[in-house]
């Protein structure tokens, strides 16, 4: 079942200690392993036991670090979920002395199991397959429209000043955003109509539509700001207001 839980991401966005965490935080993550094959299966007991899938066992689960440090992990844990601190910037401070920090490795051995049983669900059902598909296909239409859009912006991103930076990537989720509603709109329009001549006759074909394709809309054109607008206009960097008229 797709949920606004459930994050997609490719190989690069996944590790064992990212499993352990949307795991804990009561999230799903369902990534696109492409070395899916060379992975090893973690197992409790001897990987004997499990015949049949000897070949593809790697080492035994390290109970004994999970149990030693169950509460640290929780605490943990509800440090990310209360937003004392960042999931990156802790991962990044675990991992400095990742073979000396106990907790760093209790994290990893429960991300192997959270790991172990993804891929047995993965093999085993089409559907999740399917879905993962379909969720990494939408974030690549984010990032096709954002670089379809980020030309015209004349390389906002380009400059070292962080504030500079944030203020670009507003104005480009700003542009974003309004893009989709803009589609989203016309989507309806056009799905109505559509029903109304009789001429939608599968209406299954409707999940596959989606308000991220940037070829709807042009990129060209003034945005208005109907409020504070001198004000909007001034916070924007100078090549940022050049492409783009401000009245």
């Amino acid at each position: 079942m797709v949920s606004s839980l459930t994050h997609y991401v490719d190989t690069g966005g996944v590790s064992d200690h990212v499993f352990a965490l949307f795991h804990l935080l009561g999230l799903k993550l369902a990534p696109r392993l492409r070395d899916f094959p060379d992975r090893r299966l973690a197992c409790f007991g001897k990987p004997s036991m499990w015949k049949g899938l000897t070949p593809i066992m790697g080492k035994l689960i390290n109970e004994e670090v999970i149990l030693s440090h169950w509460d640290d992990v929780v605490r943990l844990v509800a440090s990310v979920k209360n937003g004392s601190v960042k999931p990156s910037a802790l991962l990044r401070k675990l991992g400095i002395y990742r073979q000396q920090n106990r907790l760093y490795l209790a994290l990893g051995e429960i991300g192997r199991i959270e790991r172990t049983l993804f891929m047995m669900d993965w093999t085993e059902n089409p559907q999740l397959r399917q879905e993962c598909q379909a969720g990494l296909s939408k974030g690549e239409a984010e990032h096709t429209l954002a670089k379809a859009i980020l030309p015209i912006l004349r390389g906002a991103y380009m400059i070292g000043h962080s504030d500079v930076q944030q203020k670009c990537a507003m104005a480009l989720n700003l542009v974003i955003a309004a893009i989709i509603y803009w589609n989203t709109i016309y989507i309806d329009k056009a799905v109505y109509h559509l029903r109304r001549v009789g001429k939608l006759h599968d209406q299954g074909l409707l999940k596959h539509v989606s308000p991220w394709a940037g070829c709807i809309s042009t990129s060209t054109g003034d945005y208005v700001c109907s409020s504070g607008a001198a004000e909007c206009s001034n916070e924007l960097p100078l090549h940022l207001s050049k492409a783009r008229k401000w009245t």
